[in-house]
C-alpha cells in the first residue's frame, strides 16, 4: 500500500493526527496500518505525529522500522510526562490544516476520522468530539461498572462549560486556526478537549458516534493521580470562565452560555 499522500491533488485539507503515547509501542504500528487503510480509502493527505512521553520503547525508531518516515513522526518529550501537554506540543508541531487527536490504545477507532471530517467541514462547527454516549455510539461490553460511573461523574461535573454527551473524549477534531486562536492554555491531566473547548472559544460542538473498544496491548494510565488531576484542571477552568467558585455559581443561577452541542 502506498503511503498517504500529503500533497492534496484535488485540493483537500491536510489532516494532522496527533496521538500522544507512553509505553504504547505494541499499538502503534497496528494504528499505522488502520490509518494508511483509512487515507487510501478516502483519499486522505494526513500527516501522523506521535508525541512520546520518553517511554524508552524503542517507539522512537518506528518510522524507519516500519518505512513509513515519509508521512510519520514521533517527537520525543523529556519534560514532565503529561498526556495534555503532550497533546498540545503535538498539535503546536503539526502542519495540517485540520488537526485530530486520538489515543494509541486503539480504543479510538481511526475508521470514524472521516466522519469526523466530514462534521467539521459544516462552516457552523467548531469542534467535533467522537462521542460513546450520542445515538449510535457505544462501550464494548467488558467495561466496568467503575470506569463507567467515573465517566458519568465527570461528564456531570463538564455541564458547566458544555452541554455535550462527551466532553472527556480524548477523539477530537478543529481546525487550525481555532486552535492558534486559544488563549492562556494551561491544561493539567487527560481532559485536553475541555480545555480547548472553552480556551479556544468554541460556541459549537458536533459530536458523531464511536464504538469505544478495549485497549490492545499494554495498561491503563487512568487512576487517582488522573482523577484529582481532573479536579484540578476545573478548577482552573471556573477561574478562567468565571471568576472563581462564586461567580460559577452566579452564572449558574443566572442561565450562563455555554457551548453549544450538535447531535447527530
Amino acid at each position: 500500500m502506498e503511503r498517504p499522500d500529503r500533497t492534496s491533488p484535488r485540493g483537500a485539507s491536510t489532516v494532522s493526527v496527533i496521538v500522544p503515547t507512553y509505553r504504547e509501542v505494541d499499538n502503534v504500528p497496528i494504528l499505522v496500518g488502520r490509518l494508511k487503510a483509512v487515507a487510501a480509502t478516502h483519499a486522505l493527505p494526513l500527516e501522523l505525529l506521535i508525541v512520546d512521553d520518553a517511554s524508552n520503547d524503542g517507539i522512537a525508531s518506528l518510522p524507519e522500522r516500519l518505512r513509513e518516515a515519509g508521512w510519520m513522526r514521533v517527537m520525543v518529550r523529556h519534560a514532565r510526562r503529561d498526556l495534555s501537554q503532550a497533546v498540545l506540543d503535538g498539535l503546536r508541531a503539526a502542519t495540517g490544516d485540520v488537526l485530530v487527536v486520538m489515543d494509541a490504545d486503539l480504543s479510538h477507532p481511526p475508521e470514524a476520522i472521516p466522519s469526523l471530517l466530514a462534521a467539521l467541514a459544516r462552516p457552523d462547527v467548531d469542534f467535533v468530539l467522537a462521542s460513546r454516549y450520542v445515538a449510535g455510539g457505544s462501550t464494548h461490553p467488558g467495561w466496568g461498572i467503575v470506569p463507567r460511573l467515573n465517566s458519568w461523574i465527570a461528564r456531570w461535573l463538564a455541564l458547566p462549560f458544555i452541554a455535550a454527551s462527551d466532553p472527556m473524549s480524548g477523539f477530537f477534531a478543529l481546525r487550525r486556526p481555532t486552535f492558534l486562536g486559544a488563549r492562556e492554555l494551561d491544561p493539567v491531566g487527560y481532559k485536553i478537549a475541555l480545555e480547548l473547548i472553552v480556551k479556544c472559544g468554541c460556541r459549537a460542538v458536533q459530536e458523531v458516534p464511536i464504538h469505544f473498544a478495549p485497549r490492545l496491548h499494554g495498561r491503563s494510565k487512568l487512576g487517582l493521580r488522573v482523577r484529582i488531576d481532573y479536579l484540578r484542571h476545573l478548577k482552573r477552568l471556573i477561574d478562567y470562565r468565571y471568576g472563581g467558585l462564586l461567580g460559577l455559581i452566579g452564572a449558574t443561577a443566572t442561565g450562563a452560555p455555554r457551548a453549544a452541542t450538535n447531535r447527530p
